[in-house]
């Protein structure tokens, strides 16, 4: 995949602290958010959007213009192809849309942050979910949380690394205030400590001058930041991490106050129930991507 494609689907990304934030979600906050539920015991998604939508019996979602893999195959969401995409449609389905019920639009990734009427019902484009955005729009429950990622320069000793030991060994940086920063220090802990940088500038400067061997972020930060700010940047790896480690959450947009937001969120839950959206992530997401997982625990 070039640079071009990278260009902006991952800098929306972002690398700032709030993983905490994921329970406010807006209106859906209420519901379990580790879909413990029984599937017959979550609500019918499409019984609950009824009427609910800007148009009647259409959803109107949105998506970037352009939009970028592995979140949109080719530009085309109507394809189903890519992370975004396929989670769109298997929404769509549970709240009782067919394909060709489905109305793409696009829009950029802050004016759809931006307060007031939106041209959409739901919207799509990596959206972290942050206290600040919330006030302003409403989130549904996480549909995606990131994985910790480790990069750099293509030719790095990191390049090989395959093991706990092997990345201790490294001399690593991060950027601070981030759930990168927590992960590096007390699940990777290298040998030297971590050198921790105000940004990803700081970072990419460090990787460049070879004064780190890799750097650590969460996946789509780590792949943006290799492939597009850096001359000869490759993402070696990803990890298996915890809640407590992972990157900031996902989730859609909608405007604030919209009543949809409770029907999405039942069809997130069902999705996670079902195993349709591990299976969405796994695809797209993990072997979408072409970043092995790096065992640590073994």
């Amino acid at each position: 995949m070039s640079k071009t494609q990278f260009g902006r689907v991952f800098v929306v990304a972002g690398i700032a602290a709030g993983f905490a934030v994921a329970s406010a979600a807006g209106a859906g906050a209420s519901a379990p958010p580790d879909g413990s539920a029984p599937t017959s015991a979550i609500p019918d998604p499409a019984e609950c959007a009824e009427g609910l939508t800007l148009n009647e019996g259409e959803l109107t979602i949105a998506t970037g213009d352009p939009a970028f893999p592995p979140y949109v195959i080719d530009d085309d969401p109507t394809s189903k192809e890519g992370f975004e995409a396929a989670v769109a449609y298997a929404v769509a389905e549970l709240l009782g849309f067919a394909d060709d019920e489905v109305t793409w639009v696009r829009t950029t990734f802050d004016g759809a942050i931006a307060p007031g009427p939106k041209s959409f019902d739901l919207n799509l484009q990596q959206y972290s979910i942050t206290t600040e955005r919330d006030q302003v729009v409403d989130f549904s429950l996480p549909y995606y949380q990131g994985t910790q990622a480790i990069f750099g320069p293509a030719d790095s000793p990191a390049a090989t690394a395959a093991t706990l030991a092997d990345i201790q060994a490294l001399r690593l940086g991060v950027a601070t205030g981030t759930t990168s920063l927590v992960f590096a220090e007390e699940v990777l802990a290298p040998d030297g400590g971590v050198q921790i940088f105000n940004d990803n500038a700081g970072v990419v400067a460090a990787l460049q001058a070879s004064q780190l061997d890799a750097a650590i972020a969460d996946l789509p930060t780590a792949m943006y930041v290799a492939f597009v700010e850096m001359e000869d940047g490759a993402v070696y790896g990803q990890f298996p991490t915890t809640d407590e480690t992972a990157g900031e959450p996902w989730g859609m947009l909608f405007e604030d106050g919209n009543p949809l937001v409770d029907c999405v969120n039942n069809a997130i839950l069902i999705l996670r129930q079902t195993g349709e959206l591990d299976a969405i992530t796994q695809e797209w997401m993990t072997e979408g991507t072409g970043v092995p997982f790096i065992d640590i625990d073994g």
